[in-house]
């Protein structure tokens, strides 16, 4: 058993909440711009003060409708300024939010706004309104649906213009550091899913020490962070919370569509994402490089990045010889990509699942740093990343100050800390098993090297046992090919199997741009392609780079290439874009099977 921990660099407030900060930033800061929205199609900042007054009288409305304090208030709607509003506006009301994907089935909205008794709903869409209306009738306790589209939040502030402020502030004050902040249910990969419940104290300790602790990225008045997570996400929520507390300035869009553009117009010092962005980022500019005759000079360009990022970890440093092909390929290549993340960008930071070594050396190498991090939604986001002035790339860092990370004896890495969570909603079973002795038990496995630093290398239930007795941890390999920009998504098979398998998707975006390139028919699809040689020794090639990260007993044999994509909508993903192995493993079987039949 090993162990790590370092202190804490934030002291949460004993009698606080989280409407404190509005309130700090309105008197301390008044005319620092915390957060800015789009207005007419253009960022327009909205200073501390004029938040604060927006958040009360949203509040105001709040309580004016009959919301008590302690009730549980529901937003289902993409990630926008209305959505924070909202947030700092329930708890001014000393309300719990319960965070609704916008993309939740019925069957899901149903269970989420059933399981939390949720008393009222904001909504953003008509299509958000109509799936609420959908299962009104089994939610006796649902007595408000407000829709942000329909004018829900003006008719918030009518409802609430005969509210003091001193009722606001009274309300406000209500709840204290442990009582619940939020109900955010998780994505659910196996099962329904389970609410966990996070307190004032579980943020204040978390957001509070990430900023201590990266306070060169949180500079107030200078540095500015882009949120494009959806905001039902853990993940989403601390990059809300953390700049308000900070305080520095937030912009929102609701999904990564048009990043490019949106980037280059708020121009943000800082973005928080998962891997697939950065990866996304990767893949686009090195197959607009091919597709301007520029590939050779890319990929030396890259590979120099690499090995530029490489050499900054051994004593002696970069070669003369290295910096000067990396100051030469800085204005070729580097400050370009640069430019396309808005010019103004130096620090990310990725988690939700692993980066990659050569993805995190390659941003580093062209002066962008991909800070890479770790957590659940039951550590209140992240429970290790890597310090700014310290980073070990391949590991997701050391533990957040002020909490411990232990790994047990078989490997699985336990948490102790402020940040963590309550508990399950409705469930107490869940709960005991969850945060046995004192501690929370991931279900991930890990180890910690000297320093503190952590390596995640699987999930405790996702071991794969192949009939020879070889244990196998999927995500290790699948992480690799999944690197491809052909591949969208991989999962590795084999439990019981006499050999590693896998199930490939390929990726739709970049699937045309490769098939003109080698001369496929106009149209061509994954279904049409997927006995295509070319194709298939594309994505080899991949899985050879998936191999040469694991031993030869744990590496794949045989792969199958699929028609379609893993998405939301088909139900093989998570809205956090996590694989539900199980119903990934029951929808194609067929597919399973015929890896093992010849």
């Amino acid at each position: 058993m090993r162990e790590f921990s370092l202190p804490a660099l934030y002291e949460v407030p004993a009698d606080g909440n989280l409407t404190d900060i509005v309130r700090r930033n309105a008197a301390q800061h008044p005319d620092v711009a915390v957060i800015a929205r789009k207005v007419g199609g253009a960022w327009t900042d909205v200073t501390a003060t004029v938040f604060l007054a927006e958040v009360q009288a949203a509040a105001k409305g709040l309580i004016a409708s009959g919301v008590q304090a302690g009730d549980r208030v529901a937003l289902m709607s993409r990630t926008r300024y209305e959505w924070t509003l909202l947030d700092f506006a329930i708890w001014s009301a000393g309300a719990v939010t319960v965070p609704v994907y916008e993309t939740s089935s019925a069957e899901q909205v149903q269970w989420i706004l059933g399981d939390s008794g949720a008393t009222a709903i904001v909504v953003e869409l008509d299509s958000h309104a109509a799936t609420v209306e959908s299962v009104r009738d089994r939610l006796p306790q649902l007595k408000h649906v407000w829709q942000i589209e329909g004018g829900g939040v003006d008719e918030l502030g009518r409802a609430g213009k005969d509210v003091t402020d001193a009722a606001v502030e009274e309300r406000g004050s209500l709840a204290k550091a442990d009582d619940p902040a939020t109900i955010v249910y998780t994505s659910g990969t196996t099962g329904r899913p389970k609410g966990c419940v996070l307190t004032h104290r579980s943020f204040f300790a978390e957001c509070g020490n990430i900023v201590e602790r990266l306070r060169p990225l949180f500079r107030t008045g200078e540095c500015s962070v882009l949120l494009f997570l959806p905001l039902a996400h853990v993940f989403g929520r601390l990059v809300q919370v953390a700049p308000m507390m900070a305080p520095i300035k937030l912009g929102t869009v609701p999904d990564i569509k048009n990043l490019t553009d949106e980037l280059a117009a708020f121009r943000p010092t800082l973005i928080l994402g998962v891997p697939r962005v950065f990866e996304k980022v990767y893949n686009s500019a090195r197959a607009k490089a091919q597709a301007d005759g520029k590939g050779r000079i890319f990929d030396k360009a890259a590979d120099t990045a690499i090995a530029y990022s490489r050499a900054l970890d051994t004593s002696a440093g970069p070669s003369i010889g290295l910096k000067i092909k990396h100051r030469a390929f800085d204005k070729l290549v580097y400050s370009k990509l640069r430019a396309v993340l808005g010019g103004r960008v130096e620090y990310a930071i990725s988690g939700g699942a692993p980066l990659g070594e050569r993805l995190g050396h390659f941003f580093r190498g062209i002066g962008f740093t991909v800070l890479e991090g770790y957590g659940l939604t039951e550590s209140c986001a992240a429970t290790t990343f890597n310090p700014w002035d310290r980073q070990k790339i391949g590991t997701v860092g050391q533990p957040l100050p002020g909490s411990v990370v232990r790994i047990a004896d078989d490997g699985e890495v336990l948490l102790h800390g402020e940040h963590l969570f309550k508990g399950y909603w409705n469930n107490e079973a869940a709960t005991e098993e969850a945060l046995a002795d004192g501690w929370f038990h991931t279900g991930d496995i890990g180890s910690l090297d000297e320093d503190g630093y952590l390596r995640i290398t699987g999930r405790k239930k996702e071991i794969i046992v192949t009939a020879g007795g070889k244990n196998v941890a999927p995500a290790v390999i699948e992480d690799r090919i999944r690197a491809h920009a052909l591949v969208a998504e991989c999962m590795v098979v084999g439990d019981g199997r006499p050999f590693v398998g896998a199930l490939v998707t390929v990726d739709d975006e970049f699937l045309g741009r490769w098939a003109d390139e080698h001369g496929k028919p106009a149209g061509s699809t994954a279904a049409s392609l997927a006995q295509d040689p070319d194709l298939l020794a594309a994505i080899q090639s991949a899985v050879d780079d998936g191999n040469a990260a694991v031993s030869k007993a744990e590496s794949v044999r045989k792969f199958r290439v699929l028609a379609h994509q893993f998405t939301e909508e088909s139900g093989h993903l998570t809205p956090s874009l996590k694989l539900k192995r199980n119903v990934v493993a029951k929808d194609y079987a067929a597919e399973i099977e015929a890896i093992y039949q010849s």
